[in-house]
């Protein structure tokens, strides 16, 4: 797989929804980092129309901890209002994990604090109203960048 998009306690099913759609389409491993708000199991997904979601490449975790213990990688991202640099501003690598926190509260500070030289933001307007993007556009935003970076591998 390409990319790797891992979502740690993501809350809102039609995010996931829209993420797992986006991770089908470009051939993205999709890994979710319970606690989940919401259930996928077969019937949950059936009744949700997701007739994409057997084209996934869907890897489960209990926790973080667990993420990070069957997942060593140096190309870790971790994608974050607070981030450091642009998300353009990285080099992104083939098989690269792109983190995203949940809807709520984003990732966790103690591992944000971890790797602060891998936080990366979507700029936007300097105005506290404007918090952040929706989660399953800002998966998109940054999956289509690290794509574009790989010249599209297996994309037609």
């Amino acid at each position: 797989m390409p990319l790797n998009v891992v979502l740690v306690e993501p809350e809102i099913p039609q995010n996931t929804g829209n993420i797992a759609r986006t991770c089908a389409a470009t051939g993205s491993s999709l890994h979710l980092v319970k606690p989940l708000g919401f259930s996928i199991d077969d019937k949950h997904v059936k009744r949700a129309g997701l007739d994409y979601w057997n084209l996934l490449d869907l890897h489960v975790y209990e926790s973080l901890d667990e993420f990070f213990q069957k997942n060593d990688s140096n190309e870790l991202y971790f994608a974050t209002t607070k981030g450091y640099q642009s998300y353009t501003e990285f080099n992104f690598q083939e098989g690269a994990y792109l983190l995203f926190g949940k809807e709520t509260a984003g990732l966790p500070k103690n591992i944000l604090s971890k790797y602060p030289e891998r936080t990366m933001r979507i700029p936007m307007v300097e105005d506290e109203r404007a918090r952040s993007l929706n989660l399953s556009n800002s998966v998109a935003i940054i999956v289509y960048e690290a794509l574009r970076q790989l010249k599209f591998p297996k994309l037609i």
